[in-house]
């Protein structure tokens, strides 16, 4: 898939208005392209990962170190390693390799989610991917073409999102109710579902601080696409808690 137009981004100050508004059209679509195409190709890269894990076997040794011995916690908090370092080192990377990192970050995520071949049948799996692709679809596009503006919307996610994380780990260490769990689960794909429409308006809008600075563009790519990925992952995975079938 193709990276977005680098030479696609408005000329203020020269032509006719309709020329440069449409120049900015094709610059915003550009750009908004490049975070789509980046992070489809991390979904694609965690999925060949995940799948190929799953090929091994669950008696295959790689797979009993992976996710049935200590390394499980390193396979677990690998991808919010990488996360959180994108996001310190986001300033004094270059796009290369903050893109490099991204990659990275999607085959750790990859090996994170192989466990779920071993725990849910592969129809549930692929119904919960289609439903996830379809929800996050709707919301993205009408999170681009709304007029209304979602911040205040974003901010109540957000607070929601640090509740159900709270919750989540209450429910893991103390309460382990199954009710709960799912109680979280239907928040989470709310709150997901809702974060996806205000990133993609968020992006959307700051599109009109990065136009023009190719570094600044494809760093705004590369950190758009992570977080449209986390939000699709983040409900995939509700969903398929939801509604898979377990093996």
């Amino acid at each position: 898939m193709a990276d977005f137009d680098r030479n696609a981004y408005p000329t203020y100050g020269s032509g006719a208005a309709g020329a440069g508004a449409a120049v900015y059209d094709q610059g915003l679509r550009s750009y908004m392209i490049g975070i789509y195409n980046h992070m489809i190709l991390g979904l694609a890269i965690s999925g060949l990962v995940a799948f190929g894990i799953s090929t091994l076997g669950l008696g295959s040794p790689i797979v009993q170190a992976l996710y049935l011995s200590p390394l499980k916690w390193v396979v677990m908090l690998a991808p919010l390693a990488f996360v959180l370092f994108m996001s310190f080192r986001l300033d004094s990377m270059s796009y290369g390799t903050l893109l490099g990192v991204f990659w990275a970050f999607a085959a750790s995520m990859g090996l994170s989610l192989g466990s779920i071949f071993f725990v849910f049948k592969l129809g549930s799996i692929a119904n919960a991917f289609l439903a996830t692709a379809g929800a996050f679809a709707a919301m993205s596009l009408w999170g681009y073409t709304t007029k209304r503006s979602l911040s205040g919307m974003g901010s109540f996610l957000v607070m929601g999102l640090f509740g159900i994380i709270i919750a989540s780990l209450l429910n893991v260490l103390f309460f382990k109710a199954s009710g709960f769990a799912l109680a979280i689960n239907v928040l989470a794909v709310l709150i997901f579902a809702g974060l996806t429409a205000w990133d993609t308006q968020r992006l959307k809008e700051q599109y009109d601080y990065v136009a023009g600075d190719v570094v600044a563009m494809g760093k705004a790519s590369v950190m758009g696409a992570l977080n449209l990925y986390l939000n699709f992952i983040n409900m995939f995975t509700s969903l398929l808690s939801i509604f898979g079938e377990r093996e």
